[in-house]
């Protein structure tokens, strides 16, 4: 299982606001980014998931910022796989503009079906063996 990976984004124009700082809302779209190319990693993606009935949905977000990000700063974004439960899943980021800190985050994904109820991930999710 690949827990780690690091992707690139170029802070877009639209994503700021008046001072051409990059807007805080736009942080937890850069993460679902980073996710989703973890995913890709490991060698699913999400479209997959959700074609076979797996969704996840965020039920717990956190963001500390620490400087802010500008139009067209390039940025990297650390994102790590830090548990998998049987229901959650959980990942931490980080990030940066060259080795800056600008912000770190967490969040706390639940695997649900199609009607949003809780479900048990497929078995061997993320570990190399899911059949989805």
């Amino acid at each position: 299982m690949i827990e780690e990976i690091t992707v690139e984004t170029r802070v877009r124009y639209a994503e700021c606001d008046a001072q051409r700082v990059a807007h805080h809302s736009v942080f937890p779209v850069w993460m679902e980014m980073a996710r989703t190319e973890l995913l890709r990693a490991n060698g699913v993606s999400y479209r997959e998931c959700e074609d076979s009935g797996v969704y996840f949905v965020v039920v717990r977000l956190s963001i500390s910022y620490r400087r802010p990000a500008v139009y067209d700063d390039m940025l990297s974004i650390d994102v790590k796989t830090t548990n998998v439960g049987r229901v959650k899943l959980e990942h931490e980021y980080v990030f940066k503009r060259g080795d800056e800190v600008l912000a770190t985050a967490a969040t706390t994904l639940a695997c649900v079906d199609r009607l949003g109820r809780p479900m048990a991930m497929p078995e061997g999710f993320l570990k190399g063996s899911a059949r989805l």
